[in-house]
């Protein structure tokens, strides 16, 4: 039976969204099983290559876990079989109870459809053949002479099959090596208990539907096709569906138009208050579930954020990192983790229009900086360009607790 729709405040539905992300109370406990928790509560935590600082899947759970190690990845990966690498919206690590979700796409691959370049099948059946008679191997193990110089973002032959046999679900990412992926056949790779049975369309939109439900707690039919246009019908129809069963219920925020949707956990309003907290600080990576979606970011945080180490003239810095404080994008820096120097640097910090620092916040930034560029491997912070009475105060700040300069 569908149920009455619900108000919610744009500080409730920020708060809401905030809690689901697990950036609120987490209560993921410690260790490796905790961050198996996080990786099932956030659906997928997205892989990315590049490496100013911490790369963004590592970045994204120690965001959420205190004691967040990155050989746990590794772990769960290889040895434990919990979690799997796949495309979600992007390459991510994703739960391997979810695994059935991914044979769709896979199908669509293995029916023809082309993984960025043209196929070689002659060359695809080479390689595969190879791995089922080595067993697991990478792309330097495939020796490729280049006739000219080429371009870096040209794959040699066998790494593009690799990648096609990969999307087609034939091969998968076994473990890493360093940052290098080691490709096996997947009846090698799955665990005895991965569920293989195909899930029809009705059945791919309600699992898109209940995890976002789950990782974003409040959303709208965008937040759930984001980078899926070919999942737009058959979620709109889940979506009627699951109101009219009572399982979702339509929510208006004030001062947005469109309807977003929530659960019948998240209708009192009480409930999305008792989550509120006010002392509170995070350094997100660009590619963090919570920002990725920058059109809600926009329209829930009144946030107007872009990665800008693909565009020609960066105004803020190459790969600036939103600062979340509360329930409030507050500002963005341009970092650099230098590993060899162990300093970690601050290029710049821009503070949002209107947001005035205090003395609450430079201590919380000071000591999140602290954590973080530990977490890099550094052992120095150097403020480069900010406005010269803030950067006094953090730097005094760090004086009381910390051996930094």
């Amino acid at each position: 039976m569908k149920k009455k729709n619900i108000v919610l405040s744009l500080e409730q539905a920020r708060t809401l969204a905030l809690h689901s992300q697990g950036l609120l109370q987490p209560g993921f406990g410690k260790g490796k099983k905790a961050t198996l928790a996080a990786i099932e509560l956030l659906g997928y935590v997205q892989i990315d290559t590049l490496s100013v600082v911490a790369r963004a899947h590592h970045h994204t759970l120690w965001s959420r876990l205190p004691d967040y190690n990155e050989k746990h990845l590794n772990e769960l990966l290889e040895k434990d079989k919990t979690i799997f690498e796949y495309w979600s919206h992007a390459a991510s690590y994703l739960p391997m109870s979810d695994y059935r979700f991914s044979l769709p796409r896979k199908k669509s691959y293995a029916d023809g459809k082309s993984h960025w370049f043209g196929q070689d099948k002659k060359m695809n059946k080479y390689v595969l053949d190879r791995i089922k008679a080595e067993g697991a191997l990478q792309s330097k193990d495939f020796e490729h002479k280049r006739k000219d110089p080429g371009n870096w973002y040209e794959w040699k032959p066998a790494k593009r099959a690799l990648e096609q046999l990969f999307m087609e679900g034939q091969l998968m990412v076994a473990k890493r090596q360093g940052f290098q992926k080691v490709y096996n056949l997947a009846e090698r790779v799955l665990p005895a208990n991965a569920i293989l049975s195909m899930p029809t369309e009705k059945e791919v939109a309600e699992h898109l539907i209940r995890k976002t439900i789950v990782a974003h707690g409040i959303f709208s039919g965008a937040d759930i096709t984001y980078l899926r246009s070919n999942m737009k019908a058959f979620v709109s129809k889940a979506l009627k569906h699951l109101l009219v069963e009572g399982e979702l219920i339509e929510a208006n925020i004030t001062g947005l138009e469109k309807p977003f949707f929530t659960t019948t956990e998240n209708q009192s309003k009480s409930i999305v208050e008792s989550v509120k907290q006010k002392n509170y600080i995070h350094f997100l990576s660009p590619f963090d579930n919570t920002v990725i979606q920058r059109k809600r970011v926009q329209e829930l945080f009144n946030f107007d954020y872009i990665i800008e180490c693909y565009v020609p003239e960066p105004k803020y810095g190459y790969f600036t990192l939103p600062v979340l404080y509360n329930d409030m994008f507050v500002a963005r820096f341009d970092p650099k983790a230098d590993r060899l120097t162990k300093i970690f640097y601050i290029k710049s910090i821009h503070f949002e229009k209107g947001f005035k620092p205090s003395e609450n916040f430079n201590r919380l930034f000071a000591s999140r900086l602290y954590d973080f560029a530990t977490f890099n491997g550094c052992t120095k912070i150097v403020i480069e360009k900010a406005h010269k009475d803030w950067k006094k105060a953090v730097m005094n700040i760090f004086s009381t607790f910390a051996p930094y300069h």
